[in-house]
């Protein structure tokens, strides 16, 4: 235990919070008083240890690293704090003894909102893995006062609601308005000669204020805790807001309230029209901006000298939206600092490394040259000068290759191309799968590749296994710690020993047991929530993740519409009892996976309530997916949907929270599937599907016809026809959106394709489920190497291959 404190120690301070907080006897109060005040006393706790490790991180040459996100998915905190600090077994037992659950304060606690999918829960679990090891790893990212949307299943549609996860406040946030930073926006850039250098000076702009929020990220029983710093965006009342109402300027002052308070009030704000996309650009210059100045501050606080800025500090930019924190370490370096271009840039492409995150056109952002150079005037001119030199860089090496000087260049057709800019500015960009990391080296940035080589590097996602199993599922925890000790807390490969079990009888039987005991548990929360009864004895088949073409929930939607055909056409057809889980949210501009929401709640509506066929088939829409919901559903689930089309997929990391809770994956050779399959082997997953070859072959020479597909395959001609006949919904046309992309625009993700594979693989699911003793070995099997799949692992290769930390041998 790091803490001195017992367990009447505990109680008596938890006690005297209570009053503190509420002014009343903890009897008198109610379940969301004793969360606050217990998780008050926890976060005063833990700001003893964070004290000590700032103070030890200051005169620490350690290299400190800052991990850029614009999403940090934390989920809650109580829990996994209580569990890295070492004592939650302790409060239990000691608030047990004051007639309070434990597990049902942690309950009512908020999912922060500050993410949506993959890409902010990676982020949360590398936090969680640096502090673990004890590398001073820092956040950086945007308080965001609604998060992404509340997500309402209404009618069976998406409706969108503000997450208003702040309304009771954030016990876990400490303001520090005293290392606020000014963010200026707009105005214009004037340059003065002076002893012969030109200075820049911008005028006549737009200020923000950026006001920091840290939360402590505690590393598991270490004594570390790091720090995510979230802004905020608050307008400057002096500079402005106050001298527009003394001149009477109210409306001009409300304008700019409104606009100030607007970059820090959702995740992702609707680009399908131009103010959307100014205000997401605006959001990205905003948070890199005031955490750049941030770092810099604290830098030469502690007497750094700003030549040595790369031996003592990384950042790390988490996909493309943080990419201006590049430009704007030039900006401070050379117009604040006074270096010259050179120094500035060696300096700044040794700090900086970039993670590419996908391969999709929409998301490898750009940005219109007006709305750019119109917002951040000087970033504009030092981002044009990064291009200019860059384009003489390769016309010395491709002189007259003007296509492929054009395809690389930052600045080209009219945009300002944010990937390009961060492969140019970073020392290191790494892919998240093998499979990923060589489209992006064959593919994608061919070209950046074949001209730097050694800047592109492989680093496999992982998950922090102290949520995603020793929190969500402690009976599991339990069961590895009884036979193979505890060394894989610290160690997660050692998992891999959980293997010797694979065949041995009681274990087998106990793991049964939690695993029903675990789908108890979401089978009541789907009665709660959804009024609808599930059999736990039933295969629960989870589809659970952002909801988009590519993901491919409409495969998933018509094996499960034929699979109803099935069972209509012969009632006698032998079939393992399936409960169907989906969530997910879609984005809000994003019509067809909000469409695909409708059809997946309408063949629920259909199926769960028809007596033929609803003892054997269930179908459940979980609303508003969040990190809590998915620690319900990972570790009750038998089998994992991981569909997506080959090459699309850049890692997933849902993929190893089911492995790790022992469900068995049904996959298609994409992302990091394809490293599971290969930890586990062919035994111990079902394989599926176009592989990347066959897919890279239809992109690039065509060939592929959907109404060719259909022809052959009359089953699927029949579920295709089911989508406009009626039969799911009286308005014929209301699934046109799903049928189209399939049909009249030749089926891009090539559902229909894999369509008979994907039933073929479900029919070996269902003969290995029927085997209780193989699939029981088969959850061991993924069980014991899920171990490699852990951020720590994931952490200690960015550690040693891009940040240059040497935490490791400190750690010896």
């Amino acid at each position: 235990m790091l803490l001195n404190i017992n367990k009447d120690k505990f109680k008596s301070d938890y006690q005297e919070k209570f009053i503190e907080i509420n002014g009343k006897e903890l009897s008198e109060g109610a379940d969301y008083d004793k969360y606050e005040a217990l998780a008050g006393l926890i976060r005063d706790y833990v700001a003893k240890l964070w004290v000590a490790s700032n103070k030890k991180c200051s005169f620490s040459h350690q290299k400190q690293v800052y991990y850029f996100s614009m999403e940090f998915l934390l989920g809650r905190l109580l829990g996994t704090t209580l569990l890295n600090l070492g004592i939650r077994d302790m409060c239990k037992e000691a608030l047990s003894e004051l007639g309070i659950d434990l597990d049902k304060l942690e309950e009512l606690e908020e999912d922060q909102g500050l993410g949506n999918g993959g890409l902010g829960r990676l982020a949360a679990c590398f936090l969680d893995s640096m502090a673990s090891l004890n590398i001073y790893g820092h956040g950086c990212g945007i308080r965001y006062k609604y998060g992404f949307f509340e997500q309402k299943i209404i009618d069976g549609a998406q409706v969108e609601a503000p997450d208003d996860w702040l309304k009771n406040g954030n016990v876990w946030e400490i303001k520090k308005p005293d290392e606020a930073e000014i963010v200026k926006f707009g105005g214009y850039v004037d340059m003065i000669n002076q002893g012969g250098r030109l200075v820049f000076y911008q005028r006549d702009y737009e200020p923000v204020m950026a006001v920091p929020y840290d939360i402590p990220i505690v590393g598991y029983e270490n004594g570390t805790v790091n720090t995510l710093r979230l802004w905020s965006a608050e307008p400057v009342v002096d500079e402005f807001d106050f001298s527009s109402f003394s001149r009477g300027e109210y409306s001009k002052a409300v304008d700019y309230r409104n606009s100030v308070e607007a970059i820090s009030q959702v995740l992702y704000p609707d680009d399908t029209f131009y103010e959307g996309r100014k205000l997401r650009l605006k959001q990205q210059y905003f948070f890199v901006s005031a955490g750049i100045q941030s770092i810099i501050k604290k830098f030469k606080a502690c007497g750094g000298n700003i030549k040595e800025l790369d031996d003592s500090i990384a950042v790390h930019i988490n996909d493309t939206h943080p990419a201006l924190a590049i430009p704007e370490l030039m900006r401070i370096l050379m117009d604040e600092e006074g270096l010259g271009w050179d120094e500035a840039w060696r300096i700044t492409t040794d700090v900086m490394s970039f993670t590419n995150h996908t391969i999709m056109p929409e998301a490898m952002e750009k940005w219109p040259v007006s709305m750019f150079q119109e917002l951040l005037p000087r970033i504009y001119m030092i981002v044009n000068e990064i291009n200019e030199r860059f384009c003489r860089q390769l016309w010395n090496l491709y002189t007259g290759q003007w296509d492929k000087i054009a395809r690389m260049a930052i600045i080209a057709d009219g945009y300002v191309r944010m990937a390009h800019l961060a492969v140019v500015g970073s020392h290191s960009v790494n892919g998240v799968a093998k499979l990923h990391t060589e489209i992006l080296k064959k593919e994608v940035m061919a070209d950046f590749y074949y001209l730097d080589p050694k800047k592109f590097n492989n680093k496999t996602n992982g998950i922090t296994h102290r949520r995603w199993l020793m929190k969500a599922n402690p009976g599991l925890a339990s069961l590895l710690r009884q036979t193979i000790g505890d060394s894989w807390i610290r160690h997660p490969i050692d998992l891999e020993r959980f293997e010797r079990y694979a065949y041995d009888g009681a274990v087998q039987a106990e793991l049964e047991s939690i695993k029903k005991a675990n789908k108890e548990r979401l089978a009541h929360y789907i009665k709660e929530h959804n009024d609808i009864t599930v059999d736990p004895s039933s295969m629960f088949d989870s589809h659970i993740k952002r909801i988009h073409a590519y993901k491919r929930q409409t495969l998933n939607c018509l094996r499960i519409m034929d699979l109803y055909n099935r069972l209509l056409d012969n009632p006698h057809v032998n079939i393992v009892p399936r409960t169907f889980i989906f969530a997910g949210k879609a984005a809000p501009g994003y019509y067809l996976a909000k469409n695909i929401i409708e059809l997946i709640n309408a063949i629920a509506d259909k199926i769960n309530n028809d007596p033929r066929v609803n003892d054997l088939m269930k179908v459940v829409f979980l609303e508003n997916y969040r990190v809590s919901l998915a620690e319900v559903i990972i570790p009750a689930s038998d089998l994992s949907e991981q569909i997506s089309t080959t090459t699309k997929e850049a890692s997933g990391t849902s993929n190893m929270k089911f492995m790790m809770n022992g469900a068995i994956t049904i996959a298609t050779l994409d992302g990091a599937n394809i490293e599971i399959r290969d930890e586990v082997g062919d035994d111990n997953i079902v394989i599926f599907g176009l592989t990347s070859k066959e897919v890279l072959n239809y992109y690039r020479n065509g060939g592929y016809s959907a109404a060719d597909v259909i022809e052959a395959a009359p089953a699927l001609k029949r579920v295709l026809d089911d989508l406009i006949n009626g039969k799911y919904s009286k308005d014929k046309d209301k699934f046109r959106a799903v049928y189209d992309s399939l049909t009249t625009y030749n089926d891009e993700f090539f559902v229909l394709k894999d369509f008979v594979p994907y039933l073929e693989a479900q029919a070996r699911v269902d003969e290995m489920f029927e085997d209780r003793i193989k699939w029981n070995k088969m959850a061991i099997v993924n069980i014991a190497h899920s171990g490699i799949f852990s951020s720590d692992r994931t952490i200690e290769e960015y550690a040693v291959g891009i940040w240059g930390s040497d935490y490791l041998y400190k750690n010896l």
